[in-house]
């Protein structure tokens, strides 16, 4: 087994000990199921993509960094959602998405922008990180207010039992499997490159972007069998707000970043699959078996021709 597979492996399991833990301490501080697969689960399942973006930068592999953020974006919507969708038709209840969805758009093209011109500084990391906050406390009072506290119906699935030193002891463990996780992936990512001869860019977007969205994936499909399409697509959608404001603005304030290998193409369809989800969300409230079969197509045509 390289070392590459077992940082997927630490990223996946680290992940899920995170979410376990830090939903179940959430639940305890009176969130709602609902606010909790909006909020919690979702920045949790990014944190992935901030350490291998963070290791990254700090190894001066700039295009795994960045490429991880974009092609992680493109994954969450093009594979995990279309992934989901295919196996169980979604619609959408909850009124939150309907400002969360336009806020994803917004904060897409404008990472769109700030790659276009070449770099982001850290005084704009600085600003991303800080979009993050308000970000955040607007989606929690939004999420909170949905669904009564302590709705038993919602989202059961994320919830573990047990007290609060095991819950804490969760997400100690998801944090150190995920920091070491992530730096595997990161050294092997940037091996495989050299061996195969294929950009360091292209890795990122593909390879890198996959593994740390793993846990979006196994945490919307688990949603989307259980017909918690909000949970699901809520999980997508703040994973990538959060990949955009936190994981980059954190990553940028830290060590200034360059686009590099990244193609006007990566940034278009990332842009493009924004605007698609939200415009069917928007429109239809549903994502049907025929959306999740476009989506996974889109995805695995970019994900062979960037390769080759």
């Amino acid at each position: 087994m390289s070392w590459g597979v077992v940082g997927l492996v630490l990223l996946f399991v680290g992940g899920e000990l995170l979410i376990r833990g830090a939903a179940g301490l959430a639940s305890r501080f009176g969130l709602s199921r609902l606010a909790i697969g909006l909020t919690v689960v979702a920045f949790g399942t990014s944190v992935p993509e901030l350490l291998v973006s963070v290791d990254a930068a700090l190894s001066d592999a700039n295009d795994i960094s960045v490429g991880n953020v974009v092609g992680s974006n493109i994954a969450n919507i093009a594979l995990v959602l279309g992934l989901a969708a295919v196996m169980r038709p979604m619609l959408v209840e909850s009124k939150v998405l309907g400002v969360d969805i336009p806020i994803m758009i917004l904060v897409s093209f404008i990472l769109v922008a700030m790659l276009a011109s070449g770099y982001v500084t850290r005084i704009e990391g600085t600003l991303l990180a800080a979009g993050l906050v308000l970000y955040v406390w607007l989606t929690f009072r939004l999420a909170r207010s949905s669904v009564p506290s302590g709705d038993p119906a919602q989202a059961d699935f994320l919830v573990p039992a047990g007290g609060t030193a095991k819950l804490a002891v969760l997400i100690a463990a998801g944090l150190v499997m995920l920091f070491f996780g992530a730096h595997l992936l990161v050294v092997s990512a940037v091996d495989l490159a050299s061996r195969l001869n294929i950009s360091q860019a292209a890795i990122g977007l593909t390879i890198v972007a996959v593994g740390t969205s793993l846990p979006e994936l196994a945490t919307s499909i688990m949603a989307s069998i259980r017909r918690e399409g909000d949970i699901a697509i809520g999980n997508v959608i703040g994973s990538n707000t959060f990949n955009i404001l936190g994981v980059l603005g954190i990553t940028a304030a830290l060590h200034p970043l360059e686009s590099g290998g990244i193609s006007w193409v990566d940034l278009a369809l990332m842009g493009g699959l924004a605007v698609l989800l939200g415009g069917l969300l928007l429109n239809r409230l549903y994502l049907s078996r025929l959306h999740g079969a476009v989506f996974l197509a889109v995805f695995f045509a970019y994900t062979l021709w960037r390769l080759i």
